[in-house]
């Protein structure tokens, strides 16, 4: 086995996993219990306090994103084509995944295995920003779950509450955040393989990644 003696950069030096996109190399960033907004810094793999929490929005998942993925012109292209309106371009980050797990697991930073059951195409100042919906692998609540249908609609409701919500005053969503809809797995791992597509694309000869 080759061991890993460098600690590597979350967004470029972790592996997706070999069963993408049915199950999918999470790195989280934020947990439910989390009062501070954490994201991790691009040049030096860190993960950084972004800001405190403005208000008491509740994230009900664990959050972070997929390694070696990238939100560009085939996201863009995809978002267009599903939601039936313009949008810009990517939001230029890695793909965003929360994580649904009843267990309480109480610190980010660490990563795990996720099975994506869906997701929201959200567009954020004409920017394509999805938020895939995962479950972790092997929860024994959670895990049983192959597509958000079978999600708890309170849930749903949540997520997609905290998402309208968490950057402005209370009671005044903003109007260049929309969640023009939910989607369910298939559509999620489509989403999944365009964002690496994207990831290729963009850092493949710039960046000696592992597989």
């Amino acid at each position: 086995m080759k061991v890993q003696l460098s600690k590597p950069h979350p967004w470029h030096g972790i592996p997706i996993g070999d069963n993408c996109p049915k199950v999918v190399t999470a790195y989280i960033e934020m947990v439910p219990n989390d009062t501070v907004k954490y994201e991790i810094d691009k040049l030096t793999g860190y993960r950084k306090v972004d800001r405190p929490q403005k208000f008491s929005n509740y994230l009900p998942a664990l959050y972070g994103f997929v390694p070696q993925t990238y939100c560009g012109e085939s996201v863009r292209a995809y978002a267009e084509e599903m939601a039936g309106k313009h949008v810009e371009k990517g939001d230029g980050d890695p793909l965003d995944i929360c994580v649904l797990t009843e267990r309480n697991i109480t610190s980010g930073d660490i990563i795990l295995e996720a099975i994506p059951i869906g997701g929201f195409r959200m567009i954020d100042k004409g920017e394509a920003d999805d938020k895939i919906i995962a479950v972790l692998k092997q929860d024994e609540i959670y895990g049983k779950l192959k597509d958000v249908s079978e999600c708890p609609e309170t849930l749903i409701d949540r997520l997609k509450h905290y998402f309208l919500t968490y950057k402005n005053m209370p009671g005044h969503e903003s109007k260049a955040v929309e969640i023009t809809h939910l989607y369910g797995s298939k559509e999620a791992q489509e989403v999944i393989l365009r964002s690496v597509k994207d990831y290729n694309d963009t850092f493949r000869s710039h960046l000696q990644v592992g597989v």
